[in-house]
């Protein structure tokens, strides 16, 4: 869309409550009543050509419910530019949080999961590292060293199958490190903090200006009625002759009225100018944190997708270190075993006989 082409949208799509914490623009201003009902604290409400409008926290809205219908700007996606722009209480209710701070916090703990994802698995590292350490020590091990025969070697194989599981274990850990733990710290840096806070800031200035509109409205508002009652008492003591004041002063009394209205005007257009631009720089920012959050999710899918392909290879491997294990098994036989032992440690096939007389 071209410049200024979301401000188009601006009340017919906008929905919620949009505040800028901590400063409040209508916070002490009493409640007001429209069609017998109630207004929520800090609500104010004008009637524009348009219809009714009101003022939230420096930010002008629809009436909630009345009117056209407003429409999503991205339909069906759950887009972050269609539903923050409301206040979140927090769980006392007592204070509340802006919509953006809301989608930053998104943000920071995402950063913050990643993190804490990191860490668990350098905890596994650690694990694999520790038993890879214990099957190769025990792999060294002297118990039943000298067991012999086709059961011998089975056994021997069995011990140089732990040796050649903890080389996969510790290769499994490696790679844990290079190719899932190391991604996930090093993904966006201590930078990505301090661009969010530029997102914030620039955010906020926004609405400080929207701020400083708003009052300058309202500063123009009142001025434009005193000018205006100004000019009815003027008129009205002119008519029953209870005053010296002349036409001059009646023209005199008008002209202030009609600035007042033209400064009013103006102050509303400013007003308005601004708006826009927040709105804009709302539905812009929002996306580009959508799209971060997008992109964080997918690293990390693609991570923990590495990390269970390691896995299914180390088991993999594993399983070929037993193979050569079962087969020696299957292999085992107790009489080979007999034949081999006997032949190497007979003493005589001579057997004895009785004696004679």
């Amino acid at each position: 869309m071209q410049a200024g082409s979301w401000c188009g949208l601006r009340v017919s799509r906008l929905r919620g409550i949009t505040r800028l914490s901590p400063l409040l623009c209508d916070s002490a201003a009493p409640e007001e009543e429209t069609d017998g009902r109630p207004l929520p604290p800090g609500w104010r409400s004008y009637t524009s050509p348009e219809g009714q409008r009101y003022y939230i926290n420096c930010v002008t809205f629809p009436l909630p419910g009345e009117g056209p219908e407003q429409q999503l700007l991205k339909p069906n996606e759950w887009s972050y530019c269609d539903y923050f722009w409301a206040d979140k209480k927090d769980p006392q209710g007592t204070t509340s949080v802006a919509g953006f701070e809301v989608l930053l916090q998104k943000q920071l703990k995402g950063k913050q999961m990643q993190k804490e994802m990191a860490e668990f698995i350098h905890e596994r590292i650690k694990i694999e590292e520790e038993y890879a350490k214990n099957l190769s020590k025990l792999s060294l091990s002297p118990l039943a060293l000298q067991e012999e025969g086709t059961l011998g070697e089975a056994w021997t194989q069995l011990k140089k199958s732990l040796h050649d599981e903890a080389e996969v274990h510790l290769k499994f850990s490696n790679k844990l490190h290079t190719e899932v733990e190391k991604p996930l710290l090093t993904f966006r840096g201590d930078n990505f903090k301090k661009d969010l806070k530029k997102y914030d800031h620039h955010i906020a200035d926004l609405r400080k200006q929207l701020m400083s509109r708003y009052a300058g409205v309202e500063k123009a508002r009142k001025a434009l009625a005193d000018r205006q009652k100004d000019l009815e008492v003027k008129t009205q003591q002119l008519e029953i002759k209870l005053s010296n004041k002349t036409e001059e002063d009646i023209k005199k009394a008008r002209r202030k009225s009609t600035q007042a209205g033209d400064d009013l005007m103006r102050c509303v257009d400013l007003y308005n100018q601004t708006q826009c631009k927040w709105f804009e720089e709302m539905v812009t920012t929002s996306m580009e944190l959508e799209k971060l959050e997008v992109e964080r999710i997918e690293w990390i899918q693609q991570h923990l997708r590495q990390y269970t392909t390691l896995r299914h290879e180390t088991d993999m491997f594993n399983q070929s270190m037993v193979e050569p294990v079962d087969q020696l098994l299957q292999n085992v036989d107790p009489s080979k075993d007999r034949e081999l032992w006997v032949k190497e440690n007979k003493t005589s096939e001579v057997r004895p006989v009785d004696m004679d007389i």
